[in-house]
């Protein structure tokens, strides 16, 4: 191994970038991911949806103040390799000097390599602790159960950070404008999103406090979507600058999704909700505006 380019390099799959995984990537130069889960390949049955997309990880690994990202393709030849060989090939692609990992991290044929198989060949290894939350350990699966439960907040507790969606606009029916109650229709291929029960969130959007119906609003009949989508109402107006992309931060679960008798008992909810936004939320909006006031200036 030739001098290191990286002093420190942190290691793992690091899907929802969460508390534990910060502390691993604190203070390191680079980062080693997989671009898929190596359960594709070990255990394809048993493969976890993710909560994060590659481009989705490699941001927030980046965010962590990590340089450099290399992500690596997990196929059945990498699964084979051993321990020796996959050393060698992440040290000639990306060359450093110690490795930070958490107690569960392992590589080569076999999971055959950990920590103390590095430090028995010379390497320096940072084992990082769990993180907890609640008095238990934040894990990726703990999220992606969190999520399947609509468990935003926890998952946000977890994460330290709003739960955050890109979706674009596009036009709806006019059946929210036609309420009284008009909304803004977002459409989203984030995998997070896909985790999610159908149902009404607190949600933040430019700054702005809304209610987000992420469903196919079955109340509408034979005009109900095909497939789930997020209509947000506003209660105090539509933010000032719409665009055809918006982030959608997720701030909290209110109500399953379900169908109502009448368009009158429809809105009758919607109003409802929106008391309920207000008087839970209006600290965590007030708070992620703030946030993006300063990153706008």
């Amino acid at each position: 191994m030739r001098t290191a380019d990286v002093s420190v390099l942190a290691v793992g799959f690091f899907d929802g970038v969460h508390l534990g995984h910060q502390a691993i990537l604190r203070g390191a130069d680079a980062a080693l991911t997989f671009a898929n889960h190596p359960a594709t390949v070990l255990a394809p049955g048993r493969a976890p949806p993710l909560v994060m997309d590659v481009e989705e990880r490699v941001a927030a690994i980046k965010a962590c103040g990590v340089k450099e990202v290399a992500v690596l393709d997990f196929t059945p030849e990498l699964a084979e390799t051993s321990p020796d060989d996959f050393l060698h090939k992440v040290s000639a692609r990306l060359p450093f000097g110690s490795v930070r990992c958490g107690p569960d991290w392992r590589f080569g044929r076999g999971g055959e390599g950990d920590a103390d198989w590095l430090r028995a060949r010379g390497v320096a290894v940072e084992v990082v602790p769990y993180a907890e939350y609640c008095g238990e350990r934040i894990s990726s699966s703990r999220i992606r159960a969190c999520l399947g439960r609509g468990e935003v907040e926890a998952v946000n507790a977890m994460t330290g950070r709003t739960l955050r969606v890109a979706a674009s606009r596009f036009r709806g029916k006019g059946m929210g404008a036609g309420l009284g109650r008009p909304t803004v229709n977002l459409e989203s291929s984030s995998p997070a999103l896909r985790l999610l029960p159908r149902g009404v969130y607190a949600v933040e959007v430019s700054g702005r406090l809304g209610i987000a119906n992420y469903g196919v609003a079955p109340t509408m009949g034979d005009r109900a979507w095909a497939e789930p989508v997020i209509e947000v109402h506003f209660p105090q107006g539509n933010p000032p600058t719409p665009a055809n992309a918006e982030t959608v931060g997720f701030l909290g679960f209110i109500r399953p999704e379900r169908r109502f008798e009448s368009l009158a008992a429809l809105r009758e909810q919607i109003d409802a909700d929106c008391a309920e936004l207000m008087a839970r939320f209006m600290a965590s909006a007030k708070a992620a505006k703030s946030r993006h006031a300063k990153k706008g200036t």
